[in-house]
């Protein structure tokens, strides 16, 4: 994910709304400026440590073969080692759980949106997985990919996966506003557009089957309540503690989706209510208008 385009296109869709003064959009585009020069790009490519997990105890020796799908999110951008990956974590978990060796295999790209996600699924259908972890949407608020047109493209790729036989788990868009380098009134705005976005994909990912784990609610208020600890250097991507406290909220949805606990033993995880709601419309993946 990047910042700059991030605080690039929210600026441009603020000036596309109604009664924004010409002195409101200069102080959002220098806002904008100045927090481009605080998070910068990655300098690096990310990590990566596909492989074998095995588990301390073996009690099944067949694998579990466990792919991770999406963008920077799932594919770990900002931690220092491969050891500190939110794969890593979650097949070294699955593996401890189930008693079986875990075979990870990762095709999330950084800074895919919701429109690259195709050609990922096309690499993993061709050797599926019994479980796929999905990472993906904060791209698409910086490219202002529409709500809808997001929803219909997740809900295409949801079911290709969902007719191989992949069971499916998708931590819905983060809040961004929960980054601090993008200053207000810029973060409200890309906070409101990231959670409206997360509603739609939790709709789609239901109606296909999946298991939706809404990452706004359940991480977003620890990474405001303790920003220097959760985040990387860049102030926008998590670090090895943040990717962690992601993964442990993960981890309980992908071990009864890969049928190694029981639903009843994964709580119902909770949804905070949208300041705004969307209107579903029939067809399979396909969101309607804001009301």
């Amino acid at each position: 994910m990047e910042g700059s385009r991030l605080l690039r296109t929210t600026v441009f869709a603020v000036g596309a709304l109604g009664g924004v003064s010409s002195a409101a959009y200069g102080l959002l585009t220098e806002q904008s400026r100045r927090a481009r020069k605080v998070i910068g790009v990655p300098e690096e490519p990310p990590l990566n440590a596909d492989g074998v997990f095995p588990p301390e105890v073996v009690t099944n020796p067949a694998e579990l073969r466990f792919a991770v799908l999406g963008d920077s999110g799932a594919a770990g951008v900002g931690v220092d080692s491969a050891e500190q990956l939110p794969g890593v974590l979650l097949a070294r978990g699955l593996a401890e759980e189930s008693g079986r060796p875990v075979r990870l295999v990762t095709y999330a790209i950084s800074g895919s949106t919701t429109r690259d996600l195709e050609p990922q699924v096309d690499r993993l259908l061709a050797d599926p997985p019994e479980v796929a972890m999905l990472i993906i949407g904060a791209n698409d608020v910086t490219v202002k990919l529409p709500v809808h047109t997001s929803a219909r493209l997740l809900g295409e790729q949801l079911d290709r996966l969902r007719a191989a036989g992949v069971q499916v788990v998708m931590g819905t868009c983060p809040d961004l506003g929960a980054i601090r380098p993008i200053p207000q009134p810029l973060r409200a705005i890309a906070g409101s557009w990231s959670r409206l976005l997360a509603t739609a994909q939790r709709a789609v990912v239901l109606r296909a089957g999946g298991v939706p784990v809404p990452l706004a609610d359940l991480c977003s208020p620890e990474f405001i309540a303790r920003p220097a600890e959760l985040f990387s250097k860049d102030g926008f991507h998590p670090n090895a503690a943040g990717y962690d406290a992601a993964a442990a909220v993960l981890l309980a949805p992908l071990c009864a989706a890969a049928g190694v606990w029981a639903s009843a033993q994964v709580r119902t995880l909770p949804v905070r209510p949208p300041a705004r709601r969307l209107r579903l419309l029939p067809g399979p993946g396909s969101v309607g208008v804001v009301t």
